[in-house]
């Protein structure tokens, strides 16, 4: 939940508290001082003034959880409510008038969660009291950058390389576990009495034999499926919906065209698709997670 999008800059804009540790660290000297600095300065433009209304122990301890990827510790219906006031607060000094009053704690928690989300890729490259000097410095249209531009530029750009590689080491190691996992799993199943497998590493049981013809590329095909991951998820079901399913062996993934190839009109088989054959590294968000093994019961009802 994004609390405080770049729209509402100018709604925030209102006095900092001042007296608070906020802004007491030095200028950024080393480098993981100036990503620090530079985190909180883009942080800080992007709440805007608004931390007037926030206890700045609940901010950095919102903060802290939400970029260790804790459990929230304000609900989301909550959180919503705590902002509606102190939105209400903020527009409430901008007209000059008195502000609402906020529940500081919460709030602090709140848009320190927020803030923290946004710069979890950074985690363990900056310290707190740096990044709080930046959230200051930003948040204060009349206050001028402990960095210049060009600094402020390299060191966006260096963060954005490392977080940019990290990201995609991570993918790769993970889709190497998976593509190990995947590997023991087939294995296995290939053990299972009338389990049989095809060269590509389709795996299929016939569960009913049929008698009818079986479908060649390119034609349509009516069929019942239900399709699960190995967790026993469904994720598709046509008998869940009601109707049969119908579409052309050439408009489906690989696995389901081998597959239906496979079988006569009113048989019944259960395929065991690796991720290859299926939706791969990517998945198909939000239901089929990257490099999911995929099972199908699926009946072919008939070839048009």
């Amino acid at each position: 939940m994004n609390l405080f999008p770049r729209a509402l800059g100018a709604l925030l804009a209102v006095v900092l508290f001042a007296g608070t540790a906020w802004a007491q660290s030095a200028a950024p000297v080393s480098e993981r001082d100036k990503v620090g600095y530079m985190a909180g300065l883009d942080a800080g433009r992007g709440v805007g003034l608004g931390l007037q209304d926030l206890d700045q122990a609940a901010f950095v301890r919102g903060m802290e959880n939400a970029m260790a990827n804790g459990a929230p510790l304000v609900p989301e219906n909550e959180a919503r409510a705590v902002l509606r006031v102190l939105m209400a607060s903020i527009g409430a000094r901008a007209a000059g008038k008195p502000p609402v009053a906020v529940d500081r704690v919460k709030a602090g928690l709140v848009v320190g969660a927020d803030v923290g989300r946004q710069v979890a890729g950074l985690r363990g490259e900056f310290d707190m009291p740096m990044f709080l000097r930046g959230l200051h410095d930003g948040a204060d249209a009349s206050i001028a950058p402990a960095m210049d531009a060009a600094e402020l530029a390299r060191i966006r750009a260096a963060v954005a390389a490392r977080v940019t590689a990290q990201a995609a080491s991570a993918r790769q190691d993970a889709h190497a576990a998976a593509l190990e996992r995947e590997q023991a799993f087939l294995v296995e199943n290939r053990k299972q009495a009338g389990v049989f497998a095809t060269p590509s590493g389709l795996q299929y049981k016939v569960l009913q034999q049929g008698s009818g013809m079986r479908p060649r590329p390119g034609q349509q095909v009516r069929v019942h499926y239900v399709g699960s991951l190995l967790d026993g998820t469904t994720f598709d079901s046509s008998i869940a919906r009601g109707a049969p399913a119908t579409f052309s062996l050439d408009q489906v993934i690989p696995g389901w065209s081998e597959g239906l190839g496979l079988m006569p009109v009113g048989a019944k088989y259960r395929f065991w698709i690796p991720s290859g054959l299926g939706y791969g590294p990517e998945g198909s968000p939000p239901r089929i997670p990257p490099d999911a093994t995929l099972v199908f019961d699926v009946e072919l009802l008939g070839v048009e």
